[in-house]
């Protein structure tokens, strides 16, 4: 009886250091060990991912907005392992070329995706 008690109680705690292992080799861990591997053998991949197009979009939108002269908020931004493709409006057809040269000065930038169109807004001429 006290057997089997002792060996439930080791069989628990193996379980247990083995699911937190697991855990820490799936977190941020695991990233900085791969991330420092890396830095160590010289050679850095460029970011992929979600996260790293998430982030490129948003480099773009930021370049965007510095120029007040463009209105961005009918633009959208689909960023892909660097390529970019713009959508959406502009209000001169000047901006449609500005835009896509800003959007190319954004670091991490391979290639650009050009769909906006103009559209006058509501009243203007």
């Amino acid at each position: 009886m006290q057997n089997n008690k002792t060996f439930r109680m080791a069989v628990g705690t193996l379980m247990v250091a083995t699911s937190i292992t697991t855990w820490a080799q799936n977190g941020e861990t695991a990233s900085a060990a791969s991330a420092s591997a890396m830095a160590a053998s010289g050679t850095a991949a460029p970011a992929t991912g979600r996260k790293a197009n998430r982030a490129l979009r948003r480099k773009i939108y930021a370049a965007i907005g510095k120029h007040k002269e463009i209105s961005a908020g009918n633009i959208s931004v689909t960023a892909k392992d660097g390529a970019v493709t713009l959508n959406g409006t502009v209000t001169e057809a000047s901006q449609v070329d500005k835009v896509a040269e800003i959007a190319k000065g954004v670091p991490g930038v391979t290639s650009v995706a050009n769909k906006l169109t103009v559209r006058k807004p509501f009243g203007g001429m």
